[in-house]
C-alpha cells in the first residue's frame, strides 16, 4: 500500500511542565537534549497557555476545543462527557487510526474519548474521589496535596510516577514499530507522560545532573502571606504552607528534583522521537509537544499550579511538521487551538471534517505557513478545582492580561514589561480602556454567579456519590485497566487512603514524611 498523504500526527504531552524550566525558553542549566533538538527544527511558541492549570480540566478541554465550563468540567473530579467530540473522534472521522498511551486523567465512564486503542491504564483516579467541596473553605485537600512534596524533596532508585513513565515510553515505542510494519493508514498517536509532576522526587542518575551550588533561586522571593492577593492566599492555605516551615534548602532540592524531572522526561521523549525515526516515520508525521499546565517552583514563594501567574498557566508549545520552517512565534495561543489545527493537518489529502460543535480554539496551521490574517493572539482560561472558593476567568490578549475571580478585586498586568508580574495595573486611569475591553471579554460567555451556583450543584451531586461509595466500599469501576494489578499500581481510592499518600508510599527507597510543623501554623 502507498504511503498515505495525510501526515500521522505525534502528540508528545509532559505533565506540570512550565516553559521556565527549559533551556529553550531560555533556563541556562536545565539539559532537555531531546526537547532542544526538536525545538531547534520546529516551531516554538513563546506565549502559549493552558486553559485550566490544573489536571484533567486542561486535557479535557485540549482534546474536546472547548472552554472547560463550556462542558460543566468544573475540577480534577468531574466527569468528562461521552457526548462531547474529541480531536480522537475528529481524526479517526478523517480516516486516522487513533492510539494513547499514557495519563490523560479522565473522569467518568469513558475512558477513551475516541481512542481505539489505550495502551496503558492512568496514574490517577477515573472516580469523583477528589471533588472539590468550596462549603468548608480553602483547607479542604481532597487530593492531600501539601508541602511535604516540597521539604522531602530528592533523589529515589525508583517512584510510582518512574513506574508510569517507564512502562508509557514502552509501550509507546513497540506501538510505532508496530505502526510502521502495518502501514494501513495515518495515525494519531498521543504519548502523555507524567513527569516532571510533584512529588519532586528523581532518579539518581539525572539528581547528579546538577549540583546545590548551581540551582537558581525563584526570581521572585517568597511575598509575605499578608502581602498576597486573595487568591494567592487561599492557595497558600490550601497547599498547607501553614503547616510546614520552607528553608531556602528545602527550595533548592525541590527545585533541583524538578530538573532532574525534566530532564527524566525528555529522555523518554528522546526514545519516541528516536524509534519515529528508526521506523521512518519522523518525516512522514507532524510531531506536537506540549505540557497540559506549568509549575510555579517556588516563585513568589507559590507551589505547584491553580494560578493564573506565568509559570502556572504558561505551556510550552513546539510543532514540527513537514514543509514547516523553524520559526519563533510571539503570537499569544492556547492549547484549545490544537484541534482545529490537527483539523487541518487531517484535511491534507482527506475530504475536511467539520466539528459538530464550535469551538473554542483558531487553527495554528495557517500562521505555519506564513499566513499570520487568521492566527489568534488570544488565550482564555478557567480555574474552579480545589483550593480556591469561587470560579476565576483570565484572559492574555497582546502585552494584557486581565483576571477576574468572583467576589474579588481584579487584576491586570502588562506581562512585555512586567515578566514577573509584581506590578498591578487594575484600577489604574491610564489602563481603564484596556481594562474594560478585556473585562469585556472575560464575561462575554462567562456569568461568574452562574458558573459558581453551578459548580456548587455539581460538587453537591458528587459528593454525596462518593460519600455513598466511600460507605459501602463501591467505587464505580471506571477505571481503565491495561493489564492485571494496574488497580493496585497506581492512585486509586484503595491505594490513596491511610496516613501516607500512595505516591509517598511508593518512594524507594522510603522516606518517611516530614510530619507537619505545629508552630509553623
Amino acid at each position: 500500500m502507498s504511503d498515505p498523504v495525510a501526515p500521522n500526527i505525534v502528540l508528545l504531552m509532559a505533565d506540570q511542565l512550565t516553559p521556565f524550566a527549559l533551556p529553550f525558553h531560555g533556563h541556562p542549566l536545565v539539559q532537555t537534549p531531546a526537547l532542544s533538538a526538536l525545538a531547534a527544527q520546529g516551531a516554538v511558541f513563546d506565549a502559549a497557555y493552558c486553559n485550566f492549570p490544573i489536571c484533567a480540566p486542561s486535557r479535557a478541554s485540549l482534546l474536546a476545543g472547548r472552554m472547560p465550563h463550556a462542558m460543566g468540567v468544573f475540577d480534577n473530579a468531574s466527569e468528562f462527557p461521552a457526548e462531547i467530540p474529541t480531536m480522537a473522534h475528529y481524526l479517526r472521522a478523517a480516516g486516522y487510526r487513533t492510539i494513547l498511551a499514557g495519563k490523560m486523567h479522565f473522569v467518568g465512564p469513558d475512558q477513551l474519548h475516541g481512542y481505539e486503542e489505550r495502551l496503558t491504564t492512568d496514574i490517577y483516579p477515573a472516580d469523583f474521589l477528589w471533588v472539590p467541596d468550596w462549603s468548608k473553605g480553602p483547607a479542604y485537600r481532597p487530593t492531600g496535596v501539601g508541602m511535604g512534596h516540597v521539604v522531602d524533596a530528592g533523589p529515589c532508585v525508583r517512584s510510582m510516577q518512574i513506574d508510569y513513565d517507564e512502562e508509557t515510553a514502552h509501550t509507546a515505542v513497540q506501538k510505532i514499530y508496530d505502526l510502521a510494519r502495518e502501514r494501513t493508514a495515518p495515525f494519531f498517536l498521543t504519548v502523555s507522560f507524567t513527569h516532571p509532576h510533584p512529588p519532586f522526587v528523581a532518579r539518581r542518575h539525572e539528581w547528579d545532573q546538577y549540583a546545590d551550588v548551581d540551582i537558581d533561586p525563584p526570581r521572585v522571593p517568597a511575598i509575605p502571606y499578608a502581602e498576597l492577593d486573595p487568591h494567592s492566599q487561599w492557595l497558600y492555605v490550601a497547599h498547607g504552607q501553614d503547616r510546614h516551615t520552607v528553608t531556602a534548602e528545602h527550595v533548592r532540592r525541590a527545585r533541583r528534583a524538578y530538573y532532574a524531572m525534566v530532564s527524566y522526561v525528555d529522555a523518554k521523549i528522546g526514545e519516541v522521537l528516536a524509534a519515529l525515526a528508526a521506523a521512518s516515520l519522523a518525516d512522514k508525521s507532524v510531531i506536537v509537544f506540549c505540557a497540559d499546565h506549568g509549575e510555579m517552583l517556588g516563585e513568589r514563594g507559590m507551589w505547584y499550579k491553580q494560578t493564573f501567574y506565568e509559570p502556572s498557566v504558561r505551556v510550552p508549545l513546539v510543532i514540527r511538521a513537514p514543509g514547516v520552517a523553524p520559526w519563533r512565534y510571539p503570537q499569544v495561543c492556547s492549547l484549545v487551538d490544537l484541534l482545529p489545527t490537527f483539523l487541518d493537518i487531517a484535511a491534507q489529502g482527506n475530504a475536511p471534517v467539520a466539528p459538530v460543535d464550535p469551538l473554542d480554539g483558531r487553527s495554528l496551521w495557517p500562521l505555519l505557513h506564513g499566513d499570520a490574517r487568521c492566527a489568534p493572539d488570544e488565550a482564555v482560561a478557567e480555574y474552579s478545582s480545589e483550593g480556591v472558593m469561587a470560579p476565576s476567568r483570565m484572559v492574555r490578549r497582546g502585552p494584557w492580561k486581565y483576571v477576574l475571580t468572583r467576589g474579588l478585586p481584579p487584576q491586570l498586568f502588562n506581562v512585555d514589561t512586567d515578566p514577573l508580574e509584581q506590578h498591578d495595573c487594575a484600577g489604574r486611569p491610564d489602563v481603564a480602556a484596556i481594562e474594560r475591553e478585556l473585562r469585556d471579554r472575560v464575561l462575554a460567555d462567562w456569568n461568574p454567579d452562574i458558573v459558581d451556583a453551578r459548580i456548587r450543584a455539581s460538587q453537591q451531586r458528587r459528593l454525596f456519590l462518593r460519600d455513598v461509595a466511600l460507605r459501602t466500599s463501591a467505587f464505580p469501576a471506571w477505571n481503565y485497566e491495561a493489564r492485571r494489578g494496574d488497580a493496585q499500581r497506581y492512585v486509586r481510592p484503595a491505594t490513596a487512603t491511610g496516613p501516607v499518600g500512595a505516591k509517598p508510599r511508593l518512594r524507594f527507597p522510603y522516606v518517611t514524611p516530614t510530619p507537619p510543623d505545629r508552630s509553623a501554623e
